[in-house]
């Protein structure tokens, strides 16, 4: 994939990140191979056994907290999306986590054409490419920003670290009000130049927010809950023509924190009520009648090839592979080669009434992209709305409703034969929850890896009888109450 020099994908912003460095050279083309040299190990993320409060009320991220700072963690950050990509709507990727003194938000926005203020200032910074970052310390609740909430605006720059390209507000009880404290939005860009009309891949912004400066000694307790919301605001030529603002949630309303989503401190787990030991279910494609749909979205292992980025990358759906990438990296210049994947399980095996006790996700790896990229933290989240696999493309997916945990996936070293490498992720809370509510299981996984060459290969529901083991599997063990 060709990348462009100018605008060198913010080296302030990502020795900030990494506190040294800069991107490497190397072009993330994706290849089929499945094996390379010898060695490495993998971890499953194991949720601490607390008790969980119920599901979310609006949209939720699960922030986890990571070393300060945050280096070879970056990865781990928790991540959630929002928008479209056409030739004028924004497509963006948010990571969350907090350490020990800050909360750091990073937001990778696909956009075509990057604009940013000539001479920035607080009230001029939104009608230009900028992302604004909404707080509310006493959860999504209230019909007004409260003193509580916060609002902290970023606008585009060439990494401009002066502090002209941000402001802040605080809510009065009825609408904002600036404030004067201490925090960081740092962006950078990749494309041609900026304030032109050629063509551009995108931009990103890293919000730091110290906790002191929200009057707090350190990070909140786990399992505190703060409202939140993110808008991106778009500006694709000189005049300003209107685009409309992408929110997150996508109904929230920006001086109504009661619409915004969920920022939880802390992974929430599961523990289940009192039962008796009953039996084991076991879900996957064409085993005992069972119809499992899956489907991969993006790039696949090509980046879009033959695909025009802008008009057709987004809408193409890609039903019907027997296997799927998933894929992410922190240099928003090859989005193109971003991968999602997305399944549905049936629930109707379980007998009415029961406990769900425990429930793993099981994957078979078959490959990777490079000859030997690092580990991956591929997160599992849930989703609530239906689709068809057939018509599922990257515009069109249900956004996530929550990210319940994530397993580290290694690159193949040493292919063991089919059906694969099997990885397991624990959603017990996942199925638990949908079985509640009378629901199929629906969940997306998707990685918030930093390095070049991530994605990760494994088997679809859609490969051949030869290979049935290897689809992707549900094992749930449930007791009697």
């Amino acid at each position: 994939m060709r990348r462009s020099l100018a605008g060198l994908f913010l080296l302030g912003w990502i020795l900030s990140l990494y506190g040294g460095g800069a991107p490497g050279p190397a072009v993330p083309e994706a290849s089929q191979a499945l094996a390379s040299t010898s060695g490495g190990s993998f971890q499953v993320y194991l949720p601490l056994i607390l008790r969980n409060a119920g599901p979310p009320t609006n949209r939720q991220a699960n922030a986890p907290r990571l070393a300060d700072p945050l280096g070879v963690d970056f990865p781990r950050m928790a991540i959630f999306w929002f928008g479209r990509i056409t030739p004028t709507a924004n497509y963006a990727d948010v990571r969350v986590a907090y350490t020990s003194a800050e909360l750091v938000v990073y937001v990778a926005v696909i956009d075509r054409r990057l604009w940013s203020a000539p001479s920035p200032s607080p009230g001029n910074l939104t009608a230009w490419d900028a992302v604004t970052l909404f707080l509310h310390l006493d959860g999504n609740v209230g019909d007004a920003p409260s003193p509580s909430a916060y609002r902290f605006i970023g606008g585009l720059s060439n990494a401009d670290a002066s502090g002209r390209y941000q402001a802040a507000d605080r809510g009065t009880g009825s609408g904002w009000t600036p404030v004067s404290l201490s925090f960081t939005a740092l962006a950078g860009w990749r494309g041609e130049r900026l304030n032109d009309d050629g063509d551009d891949r995108g931009w990103a912004m890293t919000f730091r927010i110290p906790f002191a400066s929200l009057g707090r000694s350190g990070p909140p307790p786990e399992g505190t809950i703060w409202g939140l919301g993110v808008m991106v605001h778009d500006r694709d030529d000189a005049a300003g023509t209107p685009i409309p603002v992408a929110t997150w949630p996508e109904s929230m309303r920006p001086d109504v924190p009661a619409t915004w989503g969920r920022l939880r401190f802390g992974m929430p787990a599961y523990t289940p009520p009192p039962s008796r030991p009953g039996g084991t279910v076991i879900v996957r494609h064409g085993l005992n009648g069972a119809v499992v749909k899956d489907a991969g979205i993006g790039g696949y292992t090509t980046c879009g090839s033959g695909l025009d980025y802008w008009t057709q990358w987004g809408e193409a759906p890609d039903p019907g592979r027997p296997d799927f990438n998933i894929q992410n990296q922190i240099d928003i210049a090859d989005w193109p080669c971003f991968s999602k994947y997305y399944i549905i399980f049936p629930l109707d095996a379980i007998p009415p009434g029961k406990v769900i006790l425990s429930a793993t996700l099981t994957l078979y790896q078959m490959g990777n992209a490079g000859s030997n990229p690092p580990p991956s933290w591929i997160q599992v989240l849930t989703v609530r709305e239906d689709w068809e696999e057939w018509s599922l493309t990257w515009n069109r997916a249900p956004l996530a409703w929550e990210n319940i945990g994530g397993t580290w996936v290694d690159a193949v070293r040493n292919f063991p034969g089919w059906p694969g490498i099997p990885y397991t992720w624990d959603i017990t809370r996942a199925v638990a929850e949908a079985y509640a509510a009378g629901q199929p299981l629906r969940l997306a996984l998707y990685s918030a890896d930093a390095a070049y060459h991530s994605g990760k290969y494994f088997v679809s529901s859609d490969t051949g009888d030869w290979n049935a083991q290897g689809r992707p599997t549900l094992t749930i063990v449930w007791g009697d109450p």
